[in-house]
């Protein structure tokens, strides 16, 4: 699971859109102090996992199918990937992203479900009431993903890994016995984040201070949240390639590591230090991604496409109180099958374009439709560039409210009238359906690019 924000590592390779910089977070003077040698250790955050969540509802809902490798796909076609696998096929080695040609291969009894994201959103919001139940959800940050900050008597260790025994038999009890959770516990959100992942499935661990350090050296780089194939090859390549070369730096090394005050964060918390996140932590970057069906595989069809989508992600951007300060538009053009032809994740010999356009921070429809038009159009020609057959349009340089600048050609009451517009449109949309109130163009679509969920997004039920 990547950090909320970041561009996803399962674009095609050729069409990936590296991410802006995210903003900064500087310690707190109320960082975690190790206990004297008479107390016993305290924790600050919970963390709640689900485990093979999409797959794991499925088997819920249709007893038939517990016990038995299930993976949940977008579309019933070999060519798409695996967006959940149940643990039975994750033991064949079937993944999240794994082609369902290979899949069916690695495990020929494997049952392919069609995802039901509505169904999904629903079952989140009643493990979220389910966890409220024993302590209040303090973040929600993905569909399977929420932290609760401990208070008081709850953060003593014992207290505290009995309560996470209790959110899990409570989620069992109140939402269904297939809901397995892992549950992490740690002295700042981070770190009880990769508690979370160190037992799989139906895990519970914490990481009290006086075994941090010794803890953090089991694991291998990429067990850390934000530290994917690219970042590690980059740090490999200078010099770090275990937990130790990494923890041997300063926190001075860590940034200039990063290029970012990511790495400085990073030093911080692998030392157990808690800090607020919610003032200085935002979306780098909100995304989506689609693969079209044959019979969409034309300009005019994929156009209304990454209408949609970015439909989609505006929404999204507003609901979040981001302006963006760019667009991306990426595009996958299917060719003739050849020797020399690249073929991409998808089985499709493809040739990859991408295109960045930089913008006034804005959040409106019409601005934003505008510039996809300009990319839209600034898109190849050819004969090898008549068939996309994947789009993906990512808004970037994500701007929180508290820091967005007026326009110097808006005035405060135009911006405040637009923004009241935007924000009826939107609650309209949300409450009857996405495409209730849409430009024409995207609607030829709506049934082509259904809605998805995005880990790090929870939409309400449309």
């Amino acid at each position: 699971m990547r950090p909320a924000g970041q561009i996803p590592e399962d674009w095609p390779e050729e069409l990936h859109v590296s991410g802006l910089g995210a903003s900064c977070a500087t310690p707190s003077a109320e960082s975690s102090a190790p206990p004297a040698a008479d107390e016993e250790p305290v924790l600050n955050w919970l963390f709640v996992d689900l485990n093979s969540y999409f797959a794991s509802v499925e088997q819920q809902v249709r007893p038939e199918l517990r016990g038995r490798p299930v993976a949940v796909v977008p579309t019933m076609a070999d060519t798409t990937v695996c967006i959940a696998a149940s643990y039975e096929a994750k033991a064949h080695g079937v993944k999240t992203g794994t082609m369902v040609a290979d899949a069916k291969r690695m495990c020929p009894d494997l049952v392919l479900v069609e995802g039901r994201h509505e169904l999904y959103t629903e079952y989140h919001h009643r493990i979220v009431e389910a966890v409220e139940s024993c302590l209040p959800v303090t973040a929600v940050l993905s569909i399977d993903e929420m932290a609760c900050r401990l208070m008081g008597r709850e953060r003593p260790l014992l207290a505290a890994l009995e309560l996470g025994r209790k959110v899990k038999a409570r989620i069992r009890e109140e939402v269904g016995a297939t809901l397995r959770s892992s549950v992490g516990l740690a002295t700042n959100r981070y770190l009880a984040k990769v508690a979370s992942d160190m037992e799989k499935p139906d895990g519970l661990v914490a990481l009290p201070l006086d075994i941090l350090p010794r803890a953090l050296r089991q694991l291998e780089l990429r067990d850390l949240p934000g530290i994917g194939a690219r970042t590690e090859t980059r740090l490999n390549q200078q010099g770090i390639r275990t937990m130790d070369d990494l923890l041997a730096l300063g926190s001075e090394q860590a940034g200039e590591l990063w290029g970012s005050v990511w790495g400085e964060r990073l030093w911080h918390w692998l030392r157990g230090e808690d800090f607020d996140m919610a003032e200085t932590e935002h979306l780098k970057s909100i995304s989506h991604q689609h693969v079209l069906a044959p019979e969409m595989r034309t300009p005019e069809k994929a156009w209304a496409v990454a209408h949609k989508l970015l439909h989609k992600a505006a929404m999204r951007l507003r609901a979040a109180g981001l302006w963006a300060g760019s667009i991306g538009l990426a595009i996958g053009f299917a060719v003739p099958r050849s020797e020399n032809t690249p073929v991409s994740r998808f089985g499709v010999p493809a040739r990859g374009w991408r295109q960045e356009l930089k913008l006034s921070e804005c959040q409106d429809n019409a601005t934003l439709i505008a510039a996809l038009r300009r990319l839209w159009e600034s898109r190849p020609g050819g004969a090898e560039f008549e068939h996309p057959y994947f789009i993906g349009v990512v808004l970037g340089g994500l701007v929180p409210e508290r820091l967005h600048t007026l326009n110097l050609f808006d005035s405060l009451e135009d911006a405040a009238s637009r923004a009241r517009l935007l924000e009826t449109m939107d609650a309209l949309n949300n409450k009857y359906g996405l495409s209730t109130l849409a430009p024409a163009t995207m609607l030829t679509a709506y049934k082509a690019a259904p809605t998805r969920i995005a880990f790090h997004s929870i939409p309400e039920l449309f």
